[in-house]
């Protein structure tokens, strides 16, 4: 693979993750990169990550081969003038926003279209910023690319081939079939999550007895409720269409479901449940998602002195790294008393197979 030299317009949880994989996977790319917070640049300086700061968009960024535009998507495209006026005829401009068919037009308004290949890491985490990004975040996480009209094949291939370079599963589509699956399957998810969240704080009681007895259920499915407020209310206003037209679609079948629940209608909620169920366990597993994977077990064990502790020797003298470990308080809908967690699906099959050799019950969810 040749030398190539990158340009990073942003570098948070994904500009930071990607540039660490690059520097990880292809260490000879020269990586120059703007951010508003000096101190992220700062320290991607300190880790090796980076070989440039630029305090502006300016000549650092004019002979690169490619510049990822890592900011919110309205931000990603304030930039686009500034970026045109630096970039090279040779440089391919790419992005790394959840919303494509806005970007696409004003890509395609600044007559940039040729140089443009839109892309979404399907990938990140609750938390954000440079501090928060990782080498592995983007491995094994799908990559959607939408190349603008007029993009030479050559360089989509190209791209392409960075993409699984650095661990990703690229696939291609066209920008409004991305924005269509990810009002579904990431934004209303998030909307879900938000909205479910703030109906949990209005309603609990002052002693906030729902927080404190907040079950499994339900954080699993909160847990992005964490994200950035800022992001969202950017997704929002940039898929709106789509987001809307999802949570219409939602609504229908919240409506379906409650009027079931209200006749009673037992053949119907079976049958409803059983396709979800159904859906829901066939679904692959290759790719984190829109928050990184969690690998963990659960296991029932006797209330006794030094019952954690056997478990966590039993694991260490086979070599499986525990990432962290945890007491459950809480086991409504949720099978096994300690919370074991991992770094990766491999420690957790390995982990199962051992701890029911020693007759451990054990539950993979």
């Amino acid at each position: 693979m040749k030398r190539y030299k990158l340009g990073f317009i942003g570098l948070g949880l994904i500009g930071g993750s990607i540039a660490r994989a690059v520097r990880r996977t292809m260490p000879e790319t020269v990586i120059v990169a703007y951010n508003r917070t000096r101190a992220s640049l700062v320290q991607a300086m300190q880790d090796g990550v980076i070989n440039l700061a630029s305090d502006e968009i300016g000549s650092g960024f004019a002979d690169c081969d490619y510049i990822f535009l890592c900011m919110p998507v309205s931000r990603n495209i304030e930039m686009l003038p500034a970026l045109k006026a630096v970039m090279g005829p040779q440089c391919i401009l790419t992005d790394v926003g959840s919303v494509k068919s806005s970007m696409h037009k004003a890509v395609q308004d600044c007559g940039l279209s040729a140089q443009f290949i839109g892309g979404h890491p399907m990938a990140g985490s609750e938390r954000t910023g440079y501090a928060n990004s990782s080498d592995r975040m983007l491995e094994n996480a799908y990559y959607i690319l939408t190349p603008g009209e007029g993009t030479a094949q050559a360089r989509v291939q190209e791209f392409t081939d960075i993409v699984k370079t650095i661990g990703a599963i690229p696939i291609t589509v066209s920008s409004e079939e991305h924005d269509r699956a990810t009002a579904a399957i990431s934004h209303l998810p998030h909307m879900i999550a938000y909205s479910l969240v703030n109906y949990v704080r209005e309603n609990d009681n002052e002693e906030g007895l729902m927080r404190c007895i907040a079950a499994g259920g339900f954080k699993d499915i909160t847990r992005i409720a964490s994200s950035s407020p800022a992001m969202w209310e950017s997704i929002c206003l940039e898929n709106k269409a789509q987001i809307l037209d999802t949570i219409g679609g939602y609504r229908e079948e919240l409506d379906r479901l409650t009027e079931a629940i209200r006749d009673e209608d037992s053949d119907f909620l079976l049958d409803f449940f059983g396709k979800a169920k159904d859906y829901r366990d066939d679904m692959p597993t290759v790719s984190s998602g829109s928050i990184l994977p969690v690998y963990e077990l659960y296991v029932d064990i006797i209330d006794e002195s030094g019952a954690i502790a056997m478990i966590a020797t039993v694991l260490a003298i086979n070599n499986i790294s525990i990432k962290n470990i945890a007491i459950v308080h809480n086991r409504e809908f949720q099978e096994g008393v300690l919370r074991v967690e991992f770094y990766n699906a491999d420690a957790v099959h390995k982990a199962r197979e051992l701890l029911e050799k020693f007759s451990y019950k054990v539950h993979e969810r």
